[in-house]
């Protein structure tokens, strides 16, 4: 097994994925998610060839998705962050987790269904995403499927401000996201986040990190999809709690049957 964690991996250089990392669930609740693992669930029962069974989710944060598709499927999750692994298997103890980056990672075995969620938005570059891309295809069974979920594509994106955030006893967190786009990137956009961290004792930290994110077409996206060997498809994400309605989630579907040239 190739467990594929380059230095490069985004989780080295975002304190929100290290030291800043048991602040995450206050960030995004585990609630927060309940109506997307839903919808996924939903996708792959439909667009599988046969009934899924198991699930590879690659880039799994604090598996706040897990937390709900695992009563159906048999969830492996990966993450290149230790500190987030360490959060999801208190949340998910009888999950597999493995650390890894999603670009290169190579289990050995295939799903029935892989998820790559919010953190493809990583993949800054059209390289990263082609490697995201063809380990999802690695993994998945003849049959399953492979769903994606960015952000944004570039039709879609706006800059703009978002704010937030949550209490657990005594611990809060606000937050202030700021999106932009640099006018020398075409393929890239910058969320500057803000945290405010208040602890036990009333203390209270202001803690920034800049995250820099993919933004490629939708065209590309299929393109992409359909070249790792994928049937591609774009669905609409019908909005819930952690998703605005309309965002496109692509799939990939692998045939039994993969040609060769």
């Amino acid at each position: 097994m190739a467990t594929g964690r380059p230095l490069s991996c985004f989780a080295a250089t975002l304190r929100l994925y290290r030291d800043l990392a048991d602040w995450y669930p206050l960030l995004t609740p585990v609630g927060d998610y309940a109506d997307d693992a839903a919808f996924y669930r939903r996708l792959f029962e439909t667009h599988c060839r046969r009934p899924p069974r198991s699930l590879l989710d690659l880039g799994s944060g604090g598996g706040h998705n897990a937390y709900y598709l695992k009563a159906a499927l048999a969830c492996t999750l990966v993450d290149c962050s230790p500190a987030m692994l360490t959060l999801s298997r208190r949340l998910n103890p009888e999950c597999d987790h493995v650390e890894g980056d999603m670009r290169t990672i190579r289990l050995g075995r295939v799903f029935d269904a892989v998820l790559v969620h919010d953190a493809v938005v990583y993949m800054s570059t059209r390289t990263d995403l082609e490697g995201a891309i063809a380990t999802a295809f690695a993994h998945t069974a003849p049959g399953g499927v492979a769903l994606f979920q960015p952000d944004f594509v570039s039709e879609t994106f706006e800059p703009g401000t978002e704010t937030g955030g949550s209490d657990a006893g005594a611990r809060a967190l606000r937050y202030l996201e700021w999106r932009w786009a640099p006018d020398s990137q075409d393929d890239r956009y910058v969320t500057d986040m803000a945290y405010v961290l208040r602890d036990e004792g009333g203390a209270v930290e202001v803690v920034h990190d800049r995250h820099v994110m993919g933004l490629f077409s939708r065209a590309l996206w299929l393109s992409l999809i359909e070249a790792a060997g994928f049937g591609p498809l774009a669905v609409s994400h019908p909005g819930g709690s952690g998703s605005a309605p309309g965002h496109v989630v692509f799939l990939g579907l692998k045939p039994y049957e993969v040609a060769r040239a």
